[in-house]
């Protein structure tokens, strides 16, 4: 099991990024979250298997339909999220 925060940039906010991300996520069974940031950027919060949490990385850079995905970065987290997989509110940063 590992968690990873992962952060997305471009036009990502607004075009259902956050729907898309709390769907993909569970199908493959993560749990955690996902929000928007004050400087237009998605953040995720993925806890699950290593290789799950890989293809949600992959599947972040192409995004739903109406993204524009410019960069996808994730980092190794220890915050543990609670059951299922959430939308968030928007966050400062």
């Amino acid at each position: 099991m590992a968690t990873q925060r992962i952060f997305v940039s471009g036009r990502v906010q607004g075009v259902t990024y956050r729907d898309w991300t709390v769907r993909t996520a569970k199908k493959f069974g993560l749990t955690g979250w996902v929000r928007n940031l004050s400087d237009g950027r998605v953040e995720i919060l993925a806890d699950g298997e290593e290789e799950a949490i890989g293809q949600l990385v992959e599947a972040c850079r192409e995004g739903p339909t109406m993204a524009r995905v410019d960069n996808v970065s994730a980092v190794h987290d220890t915050d543990k999220p609670v059951k299922g997989f959430t939308k968030r509110f928007t966050a400062s940063v």
